[in-house]
């Protein structure tokens, strides 16, 4: 059974990628409730690409894979936390995790 999500005006909630034994951040993404389906049910993460307007399984080009571990729904039912087992890199730059570029903090 999937909840009922708070999605934008293409039907799409944020779906935030970490690393189940590292706790890192691996990726951003987008589901509607069949990718959220597929995810869930069919052991590979789905994602809905905006760009391309289809929907696409992490690793099926690249070979990395990532396999849910489980799904949360965060308090405003607007964005879903995705834990994985990944394999090889996250990032299409071939970098382990989207988030490599630091950008300066000052107080």
């Amino acid at each position: 059974m999937i909840p009922q999500l708070k999605t934008d005006e293409h039907g799409l909630v944020p779906a935030i990628v970490q690393d189940d034994e590292t706790g890192d951040v691996l990726m951003l993404g987008y589901m509607d409730a069949e990718a959220l389906r597929r995810t869930s049910t069919e052991g590979r993460v789905t994602f809905w690409s905006r760009s391309r307007q289809e929907y696409w399984r992490k690793g099926d080009t690249s070979g990395n894979v990532q396999v849910p571990v489980s799904i949360a729904i965060d308090c405003d039912a607007d964005t879903l936390l995705v834990r994985v087992q990944q394999t090889g890199p996250a990032c299409h730059t071939g970098n382990r995790t989207c988030f490599f570029t630091p950008l300066e903090v000052t107080s």
